[in-house]
């Protein structure tokens, strides 16, 4: 394997685009290209890619995804200066859990993105 991008289903790609913009992701690709109402962007930081995909975008295909926001699933997410990056991103986010230590070492903050999802942020 060389990489994993998951493919994230949501109600407005647009709003979730800007959410993630806030967390310092940018718009790599998007169909359409340059549209007011993407049915589908490519967003990136760093070597992190995430996918996000609309809902009418698989109308009547693939009825094993579900249709509702958020989900049983956590983003898991290193990065260099975890508090650094906290600082820049909680004001503008809704924070789960603020900086904490955790037994296995890792110093993380959760927060909840614009369509339910919950992403740890984590590092030294």
């Amino acid at each position: 394997m060389e990489s994993l991008s998951p493919n994230i289903y949501v109600e407005d790609v647009k709003n979730t685009i800007e959410f993630y913009k806030h967390l310092g992701f940018s718009v790599a690709m998007s169909v359409p290209e340059d549209s007011e109402d993407p049915i589908w962007a490519m967003m990136q930081n760093g070597n992190a890619t995430i996918m996000f995909e609309a809902f009418k975008s698989i109308e009547g295909r693939l009825p094993e995804i579900s249709r509702q926001n958020g989900g049983s699933l956590l983003f898991y997410i290193k990065v260099k200066d975890v508090e650094r990056y906290f600082e820049s991103v909680k004001d503008a986010v809704t924070v789960l859990h603020g900086l904490q230590k955790t037994f296995y070492g890792a110093n993380e903050f959760s927060i909840k993105d614009c369509n339910g999802y919950v992403l740890t942020f984590a590092g030294e």
